[in-house]
């Protein structure tokens, strides 16, 4: 232990210095920005282009680069592989049926994954953060995890438990990166977001559904809203406008150019 001795008038006076601390130093919190409120959307998934002038909020696949000078969203499949892809998972990290079958969303030709028990998350999980990671040094301020909802596909083999679980692991890790995460649609679970640790929401056709309101209560109205009808698009507008960021894109969110290309705000 350190300490300065002082001799005066034959008494020895000892000054004990501060002792350094056992505890561990503080870590720093880290600074997860979510998206700005009420901002121009729009949502790029088809290919990444130009921004019109009123985008303040853009979401990109994470192979794409990021729109500078915007807050950019990376979108990541975490809950089903891309088409053609389940080749690059670990076979028993596929969702089979009782006969061995590949559980697949028939819209999209996505194999599910397998959440049903603790190590398969978190070894799906350990995928998943790499491209977390990518995002991260790419620039993204934020993640878009797709397929929350994969349990309503699969055959009653997946539970909601299940999704919070995996989800929650992708969150802690995003936000260990200072990334912001969001709940990709399944409003039936938006009121369980602060113990999963979600920050926003993207919500497609709640406008159509009139689910928008479950998530602006959940989400404090941060949510970027995607309709893909014109019917969505006015409900939207009509109950949210002021509130929520708001877009109409065609369903394949093609890029400019596309004979199918539409972007239209409130």
């Amino acid at each position: 232990m350190a300490a300065a001795v002082a001799v005066a008038l034959g008494v020895i006076v000892v000054n004990r210095l501060p002792e350094a601390s056992d505890e561990p130093a503080a870590t720093p919190t880290p600074k997860v920005e979510a998206p700005p409120l009420h901002a121009g959307l729009d949502y790029q998934l088809g290919g990444p282009y130009q921004p019109a002038a009123d985008v303040k909020v853009v979401v990109r696949d994470r192979t794409a680069p990021i729109a500078a000078g915007l807050y950019n969203v990376c979108y990541v499949n975490a809950f089903q592989t891309q088409p053609g892809e389940d080749g690059d998972w670990e076979k028993d990290l596929l969702l089979r049926d009782a006969a061995g079958k590949l559980v697949i969303d028939e819209d999209w030709d996505e194999p599910l994954l397998d959440l049903r028990t603790p190590d398969k998350r978190t070894r799906i999980a350990a995928k998943l953060n790499t491209w977390i990671d990518g995002c991260a040094a790419s620039g993204y301020q934020a993640i878009e995890p797709d397929n929350y909802d994969s349990y309503t596909r699969s055959k009653g083999l997946l539970t909601p438990e299940h999704a919070k679980a995996l989800l929650t692991l992708l969150a802690e890790h995003a936000h260990s990166r200072n990334l912001a995460i969001g709940q990709k649609n399944t409003a039936d679970l938006a009121k369980d977001r602060k113990t999963v640790g979600l920050d926003f929401a993207v919500s497609e056709e709640c406008g159509q559904y009139d689910e928008c309101a479950v998530y602006a209560d959940a989400f404090a109205d941060n949510v970027l809203v995607v309709e893909y009808t014109a019917d969505g698009l006015r409900k939207a507008c009509t109950a949210f406008g002021g509130r929520l960021s708001i877009v109409l894109r065609d369903r394949d969110v093609t890029a400019p150019g596309s004979a199918t290309y539409v972007r239209r705000t409130c």
